[in-house]
């Protein structure tokens, strides 16, 4: 399986690995970050093993976006974007939904234990 159809037909499991990983840290860091007119906040994984990336960014208008990036075998980087459905988001515990927003409207990012988002 390549890492587009990962993405485009398995993003619950992504989600859920991005998930663990990020509530299982001590501090969880919320990012706030812009290119050009875009905002977003965001929540990011590596697995350096891999030379992989994985984030959960917010955008306004409540607009999640599931982000793979990877190098390949040449040192290029190559990153998979994908919005999530409604259904996906469902899976994103409400309170890191409502830190990631509150990142997003501040623009400013927070650090926070990884227990208080997983209520």
């Amino acid at each position: 399986m390549t890492y587009e159809d990962l993405v485009n037909n398995h993003p619950g499991e992504i989600i859920e690995k991005l998930l663990t990983d990020v509530m299982s840290k001590e501090v969880v860091e919320v990012h706030f970050d812009f290119e050009d007119n875009e905002q977003w906040s965001v929540v990011t994984m590596h697995i350096y093993e891999e030379d992989k990336e994985i984030s959960l960014r917010l955008y306004g208008n409540e607009r999640y976006e599931l982000f793979f990036g990877y190098y390949d075998d040449n040192d290029d980087f190559f990153e998979i974007k994908r919005l999530l459905t409604l259904e996906e988001q469902n899976i994103i515990p409400k309170r890191l939904q409502k830190v990631m927003r509150k990142v997003l409207i501040d623009e400013l990012g927070m650090r926070l234990p990884g227990n208080f988002l997983s209520k």
